[in-house]
């Protein structure tokens, strides 16, 4: 299993970085190594989402992200070519009007990768993609 989080502080409130979140079809326009992705299904505060990658090498995957308003945003993994599981969430609160927020991610591989180079996998791009949400914030502010 390869785990990482991260917690950081938004210059957006809440509601505005949820928005950012739960777009998941905008992804490609701010998130380098995605692709595509798509919402293939909705069931209540649930969509199955499909999301097409590019880190090292090319990949698709399905997860059920689950959502509730404002608040958090977690998912299950569904089906994929390179994961054998994935789960995590985004967790939102407000913090003296800005937006803090962590994001955790556990995952294990379907193939066989050591621990240290699947942890490498996971919290590598972290940095990137927290700066992409960041940099995307300030965008929907505006």
């Amino acid at each position: 299993m390869a785990k990482a989080e991260a917690t950081e502080l938004f210059k957006c409130t809440q509601e505005q970085l949820y928005k950012i979140i739960v777009d998941y079809e905008k992804y490609p326009e701010f998130l380098q190594e995605v692709k595509n992705c798509k919402v293939l299904k909705t069931e209540d505060h649930r969509k199955l989402v499909e999301y097409s990658v590019s880190l090292i090498k090319s990949f698709k995957y399905n997860l059920w992200m689950s959502e509730k308003p404002q608040e958090q945003v977690s998912w299950e993994f569904a089906s994929g070519d390179i994961f054998k599981t994935s789960s995590g969430s985004w967790k939102l609160q407000t913090e003296a009007g800005k937006c803090r927020a962590t994001y955790v991610i556990d995952a294990s591989f379907s193939l066989f990768v050591p621990g240290p180079i699947a942890n490498a996998l996971v919290n590598v791009n972290l940095p990137n993609m927290m700066s992409a949400y960041h940099k995307r914030d300030r965008k929907s502010v505006v």
